[in-house]
């Protein structure tokens, strides 16, 4: 199928594009629906709040370091072997939740297992792509990437429905199925780099790519890959990310609970999710294209500061109509930041063992994941309130904007 579709004519990297927004819609369909499931699990196991939110605190710190160790595999072994053992990973770990009956036995299946098989779809998802593009980058990024709110925008109410329909063990296993379906589709026509299919490049390259060169051995990629960690550069985008993204896991583990909270409803916390993913896909499309013009790292501090600004504004919200300008604002800015995640890494640090970097960089988001969910409940148990942390959370993520800026105009790709 990869030889027919390369004497197609068209360009093989947009193919490429397709099977990565599968996967992008895979990992963030699954991953950032649990606000719906969240209230669920609350009742089922009688937790407080802050140990509930450890179900996805925990997920996303196992995706994300994940990220960081499994990048150097699919750099070494390719894209493909590495999506079927996704797969397996996932058919494992949500099997295993359908069947749970302790809340021990969720952090495994779900936080654990299931997490490692998305955190392979992911890498190759976000980090194949800045291989088959150069001069489109921002825009092709953008495409692919669009899979996280085309997920966030289909999978939140379609969960909220399933739910009542047939439970909420029942909706993850209709999950496994579509996400096995869809990634099965991905693996047909995923690879590496254009190098793999003979693809004629020079639409996009001036010369042949960095990473094109003999695969080095693997006390020479850690080498490489801990030099540019250690670059003041890379702390500084690394950091910028944990507190920017702070924002996105305490907004996306408590919105439905929150406006359920509040005399809103929870149809308001659901259908705002589902608009943040729809903004999010409209942006990343439209932004990725401006950023090759604009400036990459420019239009991701700008997006990302919005972040951090529409969260700090979420604390005084009191309506559902300021709920959904929130949804759209915030999912905007969160899809031009989104957009450009692999671009700017390729961009700042190169893209030679860019999936291994990029899974590194990622761990970013596993300390986010980990810490901001739990603690805002912990703030919750405290104050009664989530207004707490959704405005420390927007300070911390308008300051992680600022990093970022830094880090850019130091780093030396730039």
């Amino acid at each position: 199928m990869q030889s027919r579709i390369s004497n197609s004519g068209v360009y093989y990297g947009w193919f490429v594009v397709g099977a990565c927004f599968l996967g992008s819609l895979v990992v963030f369909g699954i991953s950032y629906s649990f606000g719906v499931f969240f209230d669920h699990m609350l009742v089922e196991f009688g937790r407080s709040r802050g140990e509930t939110s450890l179900v996805f605190g925990i997920q996303t710190f196992v995706m994300y370091v994940g990220a960081a160790v499994i990048g150097g595999f699919i750099d070494r072994y390719g894209t493909r072997p590495s999506l079927l053992g996704a797969m397996g990973l996932l058919g494992i770990g949500f099997g295993g939740v359908t069947m749970s009956t302790s809340f021990t036995q969720i952090i495994l299946f779900y936080s654990i297992i299931a997490s490692l098989g998305l955190s392979v779809v992911y890498v190759v998802s976000f980090a194949t792509v800045p291989r088959w593009f150069k001069r489109r980058r921002g825009f092709a990024g953008g495409i692919a990437s669009s899979g996280t709110g085309v997920g966030m925008l289909f999978a939140t109410p379609a969960a909220s429905a399933l739910i009542v329909a047939v439970g909420w063990r029942s909706t993850y296993a209709l999950f496994l199925l579509a996400a096995l379906a869809l990634l099965a589709i991905a693996f047909l026509v995923i690879a590496d780099s254009p190098r793999r299919l003979d693809v004629n490049i020079s639409r996009e390259f001036s010369n042949a790519p960095e990473f094109e060169s003999q695969k080095t051995s693997w006390r020479t990629q850690l080498s490489e890959t801990v030099a540019v960690a250690r670059t003041p550069s890379f702390l500084l985008v690394f950091f910028g990310w944990v507190c920017i993204y702070a924002t996105l896991y305490i907004v996306f583990a408590n919105l439905v609970i929150y406006t359920a909270d509040t005399g809103m409803g929870r149809s308001v916390g659901v259908w705002a999710l589902g608009l943040i993913g729809g903004a999010t896909s409209l942006a990343r499309l439209g932004i990725g294209l401006v950023s090759d013009k604009l400036g990459r790292t420019r239009v991701f501090v700008v997006c990302s500061g919005v972040m951090g600004l529409s969260t700090f504004m979420l604390a005084m919200i009191n309506s559902a109509a300021a709920v959904f300008i929130f949804a759209i604002i915030y999912g905007a800015a969160y899809g031009g930041n989104g957009a450009l995640l692999s671009p700017l890494t390729a961009d700042l640090f190169g893209a030679k063992n860019i999936n291994v970097i990029f899974g590194l960089i990622s761990v970013s988001f596993a300390i986010s994941g980990l810490l901001a969910p739990p603690l805002a409940g912990l703030i919750y148990d405290a104050f009664a309130s989530y207004v707490p942390a959704f405005v420390a959370a927007g300070l911390i993520g308008v300051l992680g904007a600022g990093m970022v800026a830094l880090g850019g105009d130091i780093a030396p790709s730039q």
